[in-house]
């Protein structure tokens, strides 16, 4: 696996949730032996025994079951471990969501059937807006006492815990609620990461502004996941494919700033290739 990313061109690469236990020993063997570099690892990594497909919601940091948090404390710890040997400097976590009706793929059906200046529209997302905020309470305090928690062992462990945007709009931190969350957790060692797509989809759907929010969220930034949308909110596309602009975000972007290519496994080594080539265009080399 890590070969095959290497021979594309990739010196680093990030360990996702989809990582099998059975295949760590392999990826260490092959960062040991110098056929590949570590940049971060994704929230769980490795996945728990007896789970084979990508999970990084399996334990949500937000869940009103005392256990579940429980669990999800001792796999985020595992991920750190996990990084910790890898020499990965990042860790990059889910927050949990709000238990609430999923509003997302219904608002995204009718951005797509050209209704996202009707009042229905309109009318839905004040629904979706007061329902997060007179839900929020306990689920926003139980996911910022699992990241305080966790922020212990990443810093015995060297490694850097990146909170990233989500694509739900019950999903957490809330965009809204981000910069708050980054002045609480003022620490050398919590940071932001940037999913375009993420932040793309929000747009679409008009919650945000793409490049307002990254610029907001730009003094803590640790990194990106790097992925186009078509339109309103098919992701994980090649870059210069879809509606991300790019060129608006560039001037946030900065060297230091990990950028993970996090495309869809059904794209062609062709496709793979020409998004990677879209951003070096357009971000330049570094």
């Amino acid at each position: 696996m890590l070969r095959e990313i290497r021979s594309l061109g990739f010196e680093w690469a990030e360990l996702s949730h989809g990582i099998r236990v059975s295949l760590l020993p392999g990826i260490i063997e092959a960062v040991d032996a110098g056929d590949i570099k570590i940049s971060s690892l994704h929230n769980f990594c490795p996945l728990p025994m007896g789970v084979n497909h990508a999970a990084p919601n399996l334990y949500l940091f937000s869940s009103l079951d005392p256990r579940e948090r429980e669990n999800a404390y001792r796999h985020s710890v595992r991920t750190i471990e996990t990084a910790a040997r890898l020499h990965a400097g990042v860790v990059v976590l889910h927050m949990g969501c709000i238990d609430m009706k999923e509003y997302t793929g219904k608002l995204l059906e009718m951005v797509q059937q050209g209704k996202k200046e009707t009042s229905k529209y309109t009318d839905l997302c004040e629904v979706v807006t007061e329902k997060r905020e007179k839900k929020k309470e306990h689920y926003v305090q139980y996911a910022n006492e699992m990241l305080d928690r966790l922020s212990k062992p990443a810093e015995t462990h060297g490694v850097k815990l990146a909170i990233e945007n989500r694509q739900a709009l019950e999903e957490l931190p809330l965009d809204s609620d981000f910069e708050l969350l980054l002045r609480e957790f003022d620490r050398p060692n919590i940071g932001y990461w940037h999913d375009c797509g993420h932040a793309q989809i929000k747009e679409n759907l008009g919650f945000i502004d793409h490049r307002i929010h990254l610029e907001c969220m730009s003094p803590r930034l640790l990194g990106f996941h790097v992925h186009d949308v078509a339109f309103p909110g098919h992701d994980h596309r090649p870059p210069g494919s879809g509606t991300v602009d790019f060129a608006a975000l560039k001037p946030l972007v900065k060297p230091e700033h990990i950028k993970v290519f996090e495309l869809s496994p059904n794209l062609s080594v062709d496709e793979v290739t020409k998004g990677v080539a879209h951003i070096r265009q357009v971000w330049g080399e570094a």
